[in-house]
């Protein structure tokens, strides 16, 4: 384990008491969004070492990492959190802006049962600033508001502003010399892209795909409440945190604009059961209410909650090749809809082990976006209601005339109302079990130990996986799906105007 905290730490400054002394606490708050405004013009040195109170934003106010940092802040002088306080566990991987480590808050003894480790686990990014001044050619004492640096602002703001069960919570801004360091949660199960990569023919089953894209639509819908227009969704930016539930990452390619939320009224058939008295009504979050009786419709009146930054606008050329929509490969201008052409190939990937229009190179790929039909393969999955509503809503997202697109116009209200989430009780989908659950004691196959189903049965076996045949993903070169057009290992194209 030291050598493992030796070698992270040479990514921080080499003298120690700067380390130490230098490295204080911004914790998000609502002053801190405030500092990040729309149009900042925030400069390299804004970011040198500040303090501030702690305080966590409402909904996630109970969660016990607040106690946990609370705790590590209350021991040092001044009150505020230093990176003494943080132990360095592992490095988790590279970015094109930053590094992100696993670590633990001194004073917290993963192996001391009445310890709480996991409240004290945080991912810690770090994103060295000379490093981003110097891969666009300016000094850290110059101004910028564009490239890099401007993506670095963007991912502090929007940190700074999300308070979602799915989305990352900031507990503490760190700062220290030319160093920025966000404070979030820490997701023990990897990614979406790493879970394809372990499962039979890289495919999930339709049950499986439909939990993680509810829980990803309803992300998409917070952050387009907010303004801001994601652009970079794909497997590897799901995260899967302890409980199995997902969390969105990586926000440095946001834009935000306007919303004017809006109630809209409309009445729709729903079928449902007559159910004598005496019998019990069992509920769950996917299946809707199991009664028994005689099926009836009946007609409601259905008011929906629409937050879409329609006026949304950029030229900018950003994002994953794969995952690039039409209007941005065109280099016409793009808005919210980029994120809604972005779900419905989410959605494809995780039903069929791959992006609908790959092509052998990059070039070829972005022709295919362009110009290809789409196509379903056939003999992939088993034929079923399921499959066949995913198609639809896949089709229905993957239409490359934005302004006919699903989604573009009512957000991710329109989306809940197709047959592929039906049955979904939205309120309650953090209740529900996830496909799998990843707990600290040998991860998801020791929670399956622990609740009796054998130590050798594996999570998947539960979602019923059948043997399909299919290809394989191809990987392009270093692992990369991305166009690589800028430095680092992030794969996303380079910027070429616009926000």
């Amino acid at each position: 384990m030291a050598s493992v905290e030796e070698e992270s730490l040479t990514f921080f400054p080499s003298d120690a008491s700067d380390v130490d002394h230098s490295f204080t606490s911004s914790a998000s708050s609502t002053s801190f969004a405030t500092t990040f405004s729309g149009r900042s013009s925030l400069s390299l040195p804004s970011f040198s070492s500040s303090s501030s109170a702690l305080r966590p934003l409402p909904h996630r106010r109970s969660d016990p990492h607040w106690s946990a940092v609370g705790a590590a802040s209350n021991l040092s002088p001044d009150g505020t959190l230093h990176l003494r306080h943080l132990r360095l566990l592992r490095h988790l991987g590279s970015g094109n802006l930053a590094r992100v480590f696993h670590c633990r808050l001194r004073g917290f003894d993963a192996s001391d049962p009445s310890s709480s480790s996991s409240a004290a686990d945080f991912a810690l990014k770090v994103v060295d600033l000379d490093a981003v001044a110097r891969a666009v050619g300016e000094t850290t004492k110059e101004a910028d508001d564009g490239g890099r640096l401007s993506h670095v602002r963007t991912e502090a703001r929007v940190l700074a502003e999300l308070d979602h069960p799915f989305l990352p919570t900031l507990y503490a801004r760190l700062d220290a010399s030319h160093y920025a360091c966000f404070l979030i949660d820490y997701c023990p199960g990897g990614d979406l892209h790493s879970l394809l990569r372990r499962s039979p023919g890289h495919r999930l089953p339709p049950n499986a795909v439909r939990f993680y894209a509810a829980e990803v639509l309803l992300s998409l819908e917070y952050l387009h409440a907010l303004g801001f227009v994601y652009r970079d969704l794909k497997p590897e930016n799901v995260l899967l945190r302890a409980d199995g539930h997902v969390m969105l990452s990586d926000f440095d390619l946001c834009f935000q604009s306007n919303v004017t939320p809006v109630l809209v009224r409309h009445r729709r058939l729903r079928r449902c059961r007559r159910r004598p008295s005496t019998l019990p009504r069992l509920t769950c979050c996917f299946g809707g209410a199991q009664t028994l009786g005689d099926e009836e419709e009946e007609e409601d009146e259905v008011v929906e909650f629409v937050a879409e930054p329609e006026a949304a606008y950029s030229r900018a050329c950003v994002g994953t090749h794969e995952y690039l929509a039409p209007e941005v490969v065109n280099a016409n201008g793009h808005g919210n809809g980029v994120d809604w052409w972005a779900f419905g190939v989410f959605i494809y990937e995780l039903l069929y082990g791959r992006t609908p229009f790959k092509g052998g190179s990059k070039e070829a790929t972005l022709r295919n976006i362009s110009t290809r039909e789409l196509r379903f393969p056939d003999g992939v999955l088993a034929a079923g209601d399921d499959v066949a509503a995913a198609k639809d809503l896949i089709s229905r997202l993957l239409v490359r005339d934005p302004k006919r697109r699903m989604g573009c116009a009512r957000g991710a209200a329109e989306i809940k109302r197709h047959p592929f989430f039906e049955g979904i009780r939205w309120p309650l989908i953090r209740c529900t079990r996830p496909p799998v659950v990843f707990g600290p004691a040998g991860g998801a196959q020791g929670r399956a130990a622990k609740e009796g189903c054998g130590k050798k049965q594996r999570w998947r076996s539960k979602w019923k996986w059948s043997s399909w045949s299919g290809t394989t993903k191809n990987i392009v070169v270093n692992g990369n799906r991305g166009i690589k057009l800028v430095l680092g290992s992030k794969k996303k194209t380079k910027e070429k105007g616009g926000k």
